[in-house]
């Protein structure tokens, strides 16, 4: 079983009833909204990585004005040669206000389109559980920062 961790940090962007959302290109070319965000590189501190992510996948400057909470996910899946992963995503929510830029999508990245989703269209749309989980966090901001 090998072993991988991903830790990552998501903005949660409401402007006028509507949220910001990226469309996430799977490695099967599957299209799903997710929120703006992503993996943290190396020594990047998670506050640095939801603006640089927000800033790659829809070229708005989005400022972290609070820490929503964290989410942690774990599932197995299979690798080359037989082998399977044990995966583990830590995904840290920021609420993000969008401070400057200009509404772009993002080219030769994870995602495809950069568009604001009115909030009551939102179950309606093909995306990732993620979405559902910070607009909960979003609406609910537990003081702990777990949602259930």
């Amino acid at each position: 079983m090998h072993k991988e961790l991903r830790v990552a940090a998501y903005a949660v962007c409401v402007r006028d009833g509507s949220v910001l959302l990226a469309r996430w290109v799977a490695g099967d070319g599957s299209k799903r909204w997710t929120l703006p965000g992503g993996g943290m590189d190396h020594g990047e501190d998670p506050y640095d990585t939801v603006i640089r992510e927000a800033d790659e996948e829809t070229g708005y400057a989005v400022e972290p004005v609070a820490l929503l909470g964290v989410d942690s996910l774990r599932r197995r899946y299979p690798r080359r040669l037989g082998a399977v992963a044990d995966f583990h995503g830590v995904r840290i929510v920021y609420e993000g206000r969008v401070v400057g830029g200009a509404l772009r999508h993002e080219t030769s990245g994870s995602t495809d389109l950069a568009a604001w989703h009115p909030l009551d269209g939102v179950a309606a749309l093909d995306r990732v559980s993620l979405v559902d989980i910070g607009l909960s966090l979003w609406r609910a901001r537990p003081a702990h920062g777990h949602l259930g």
